[in-house]
């Protein structure tokens, strides 16, 4: 989701910012651990994949779009911290370049989209490779992605629930905001899932080597 200025007032605003700052500064530190020569294409191949997906908006509430987010596509195929950074690098470019967002309103969406969503999704994919993935098939793989984006987004809505709440400045109800907010994604969150087990299914058919999260699984296995 996007949320346009004025949605938080501004002391929320810089809160949020200033999380947003401390979240990208830990995922650039920690990304050079997920990269080398080979995965670096594909950083930037899911950046521009999110990009795209990102730019199909709908409206939500006054000064909200709703989107599919990304973040557990971005961390399952490059990791939990470039997966960050990817979604990261999207919404500022989007909210300098296309105005979608608004820049007292940039940190706030970086830490529902970059950082709630990417941490939950990724968090939700560890967890169910040890239960799914015992012996690893494209359709356990499906499963773990479908159900990381899923829940991801949820959750990312749920941070602009929080956010609402701690400075909201619009005058719609904090109960309906989150029922409305809630509902909306959980729909999102079942097509962002099916995307997300789509693309993650197709890269692994082809190039398991290039998936982080397999790549991640055979290493604790050895």
């Amino acid at each position: 989701m996007h949320m346009s200025d004025g949605i938080i007032d501004l002391p929320a605003s810089l809160l949020f910012g200033v999380v947003a700052v401390i979240g990208i500064g830990v995922c650039a530190s920690r990304a050079r651990t997920e990269l080398n020569e080979k995965t670096v294409p594909m950083a930037g191949l899911v950046a521009a994949f999110v990009f795209a997906v990102q730019m199909v908006n709908f409206p939500i509430l006054p000064g909200v779009s709703g989107h599919l987010l990304g973040g557990a596509l971005a961390a399952i195929l490059v990791g939990p911290f470039t997966g960050a950074l990817c979604v990261s690098i999207v919404l500022v470019v989007q909210a300098l370049l296309f105005a979608d967002g608004g820049l007292s309103a940039l940190g706030a969406n970086i830490t529902n989209m970059a950082l709630i969503g990417v941490t939950v999704g990724y968090s939700v994919a560890v967890i169910l490779r040890a239960i799914v993935l015992r012996h690893t098939t494209l359709t356990g793989l499906g499963v773990v992605a479908f159900l990381a984006a899923l829940c991801g987004t949820v959750c990312a809505s749920a941070g602009f629930i929080l956010e609402y709440a701690i400075g909201g400045a619009a005058p719609t109800s904090l109960g309906a905001v989150a029922a409305y907010m809630l509902g909306t994604h959980v729909l999102i969150g079942i097509g962002e899932g099916l995307i997300t087990a789509v693309t993650v299914v197709a890269v692994a058919r082809v190039r398991p080597d290039l998936v982080y999260l397999l790549r991640t699984k055979s290493t604790v296995d050895a």
